[in-house]
Parts: C-alpha cells; structure tokens; sequence
C-alpha cells in the first residue's frame, strides 16, 4: 500500500502518533492495533486503560505538545502506533448486509475530512469506505482526530484502481449514486436499491470523468440556492442520512 511521508511530528507512515482521549481510547480498544509506546499527563494517564507492559512515559501538556502538530488538541495523550492491516475490498463487500451503504472517495485528499467522513459513516452504520491509496490520506493523528475513535471502527479499503473497484461494487449487487452538484435528480430520488455506494469527489473539482462513468446515477443534494455547495463530508453526512431513511 503507498504511503506518504510525514513530518516527525506527526510519526512516520510506518508508525503513526495518535492523539486525542477517543482516538487514543479507541486504538486502546482495538484487538486488531498495535500500540508501541504511549506518553501522558498524570490526567490523561488517569482517563486512559493503558494494558500492562505498554511503554508509557508521564510528561506535562509542553512535552506532549512537542510530540505532535503545532496547537494539535492532544488533551493529555499521545501513542505512537504500527498502522492497520490492509482491508480488502472484497471482504467489505461480502460482509455488508442485504441493506447496506459504502463510501467511495474520489481523490479526497484532506485529512480532516476523511476523517470526519469516517466519523459520518460509523454513526449511520455504513459498510465501509473506499479510497483510491495514491490520492488518499494515511493514517495520521489528524485524521484519527477528526474521525474521534472511527478510524479503528469503519473498514477502509485503499484499491489501486478506482474504476475497476466501482466495477466489483457493481457486481456485488450496489446501486452506486455519483453526488454532483449540476445533477438534474434529487438523491431522494436515486435511491432505492438496498445495498448503495455513494461516489463523492474532491472539493472544487468533484469527481472525475471516468468516476462519472462507472456510476449508475447522478444525483444532487438539493440545498439553497445561495449556497454553491458542501464540504465533501458534510454532503457525506447528508447523504449517509437520506441513504439510511431511503
């Protein structure tokens, strides 16, 4: 899987730094996250369940604070981890339930809003997310921050290939709704099918052309007219609602 590189701050591709007291909870929690090191106020050692045998240094709010991203919110701790094991594609799929609903992210780069994407998606039960690994973020406190313990709950596939992975949603039986700004159809209005994917792009351009063409749907989320359009996850949010009342 192709990973970008980080500054020191915020660990390194191979071992992500963490932080925030439910990012760091729910890394703590995970079976499947291996948690190398961890450093903590004596108040945020005090809220966390930190296994025996884990490397904890006790450090004050200044210390921690030269340990991630300049004014990063770490609220008293800080873990330096190995990131997730790869999640296939396939196995999303075949673990979603008859009426089920997956995210497809067209070249969403920013963290913050994947993980606030992957916040959206927990809290509507959705199957998973996938993303295209050379135009998606790593994992990374920021995002696990924003995703407020998600990261460790909704399965992230990372595909090589967009358009082919929109071919094996298809054929697993998934209604997939590209969300276009200019689209003459309501999403009220597209949905239907129980098992749906929802295409959305980057801020700014959308999705590309080719993403376009392996949806089977175009549809709009019918906001006013003064306003232009969305953040991506916010228009997740929304659609993640009208999907699970649809």
């Amino acid at each position: 899987m192709a990973r970008h590189k980080r500054g020191n701050r915020d660990g390194s591709p191979s071992r992500p730094r963490l932080w925030g007291r439910h990012a760091v909870a729910a890394a703590l929690d995970n079976p499947a996250r291996r948690v190398l090191k961890a450093w903590a106020t004596h108040e945020g050692a005090a809220a966390m369940q930190f296994p025996p045998g884990l490397a904890l240094t006790i450090a004050d709010g200044a210390d921690l604070g030269r340990l991630v991203p300049n004014d990063a919110p770490h609220q008293g701790v800080v873990i330096e981890t190995e990131p997730l094991e790869d999640i296939w594609l396939g196995d999303i799929l075949s673990e979603a339930g008859e009426r089920s609903v997956v995210l497809v992210l067209d070249q969403v780069t920013d963290p913050h809003n994947v993980g606030a994407i992957l916040r959206s998606a927990a809290a509507f039960g959705a199957a998973g997310i996938v993303t295209q690994d050379r135009h998606s973020p790593p994992e990374s406190g920021a995002l696990a921050k924003a995703a407020s313990g998600a990261l460790e709950r909704v399965p992230w596939a990372r595909v090589v290939n967009l358009a082919r992975a929109l071919d094996e949603i298809a054929e697993a039986g998934f209604w997939r709704i590209g969300l276009a700004g200019e689209a003459a159809m309501d999403l009220k209005d597209a949905l239907g099918p129980p098992r749906v994917a929802l295409v959305l792009g980057a801020e700014g351009p959308g999705m590309r052309q080719n993403t376009r063409e392996h949806c089977d749907a175009l549809a709009r989320l019918p906001i006013a007219a003064e306003v232009e359009s969305l953040n991506v996850s916010n228009a997740a949010a929304v659609a993640l609602y009208a999907a699970s009342i649809g």
